[in-house]
């Protein structure tokens, strides 16, 4: 397969991607819904601005997505699939619900376009180094093809099954996501109101048994009380909501995944729904107040 490839959706994570692609010969061109963003990129990188959805498909024999919702995705393939040619590849890294990627790779697989679910996980800092863990769903004879250029983004690469499989495990990080960022914040609550020195117990503790990725990277943001954007309350919020349909579907509720999303709403309703979910900490400070 050659990899003459186009990306689309430049936020946080898309932009980044973007990049680590151009740096391994690969990237032809940008597309994203607010053409600004796909303007300077293009120019800074010397690829093509795509004017539109329907004129990436002949360029391009990959075409990488990384949007944020369901309904992004779906009008993303609806806008693509006139121009794609049979054999095209389509690596959706968008987090999704797994039945939405199980419609994308049918759709897309009528007019002989394959498609992989490839969610990634690791943060902006993991997509600015291109260190993402990526799981992904789809065809394996696919994958194989496909594997040498999800290297360029992440270190991790894991087949994980059939088409929705990949969304599924990104639903199951979600889920963890959800706990560990609200063990961290009640435990750094906790630290603040014994007046604990944090930065030297951030130091200390992320040698312990208890650290995680969360607490190495997002209790410094609790210990300054400062949450730039890295995985925003909103967009963890949505996640977690596919992860309720989707637990939904075997009869289950998860109480990990409740209590989260009763804290994003009020995160929301407090206008902090574009911070980091490490914003979390400021719930569970009020707990000592």
């Amino acid at each position: 397969m050659t990899m003459r490839t186009a990306f689309i959706g430049l936020g946080a994570m898309g932009a980044p991607m973007a990049r680590n692609l151009h740096a391994a010969g690969l990237l032809t061109g940008v597309w994203n819904r607010g053409s600004d963003k796909a303007t300077a990129l293009a120019a800074e990188l010397q690829v093509t601005a795509y004017p539109d959805l329907a004129s990436v498909g002949a360029a391009c024999d990959v075409v990488v997505i990384c949007v944020s919702a369901d309904a992004d995705v779906r009008e993303v393939v609806a806008a693509l699939k006139p121009g794609l040619r049979p054999r095209t590849l389509v690596i959706d890294c968008s987090t999704i619900g797994a039945g939405t990627a199980r419609d994308m790779y049918a759709d897309l697989r009528a007019v002989g376009v394959d498609y992989l679910d490839c969610p990634v996980s690791g943060g902006v800092e993991g997509a600015r180094a291109a260190t993402l863990a990526i799981m992904v769903g789809g065809d394996e004879a696919v994958f194989a093809a496909a594997k040498p250029l999800l290297e360029k983004l992440g270190r991790t690469i894991t087949y994980m099954g059939a088409s929705g499989a990949g969304e599924a495990a990104k639903a199951t990080n979600q889920i963890m996501c959800a706990g560990i960022i609200q063990a961290v914040a009640e435990a750094m609550a906790f630290a603040k109101a014994e007046g604990l020195p944090l930065d030297r117990l951030i130091e200390t503790l992320g040698k312990g048994a208890g650290s995680s990725w969360y607490f190495v990277n997002r209790a410094p943001f609790m210990a300054h009380e400062r949450y730039p954007a890295g995985f925003r309350v909103r967009l963890h919020d949505k996640d977690l909501r596919i992860c309720r349909q989707m637990a939904a579907a075997h009869g289950a509720t998860l109480p990990v995944v409740e209590s989260t999303l009763e804290e994003y709403e009020r995160l929301i309703a407090g206008g902090h729904g574009d911070e980091d979910i490490s914003a979390v900490y400021r719930l569970k400070s009020m707990l000592f107040r």
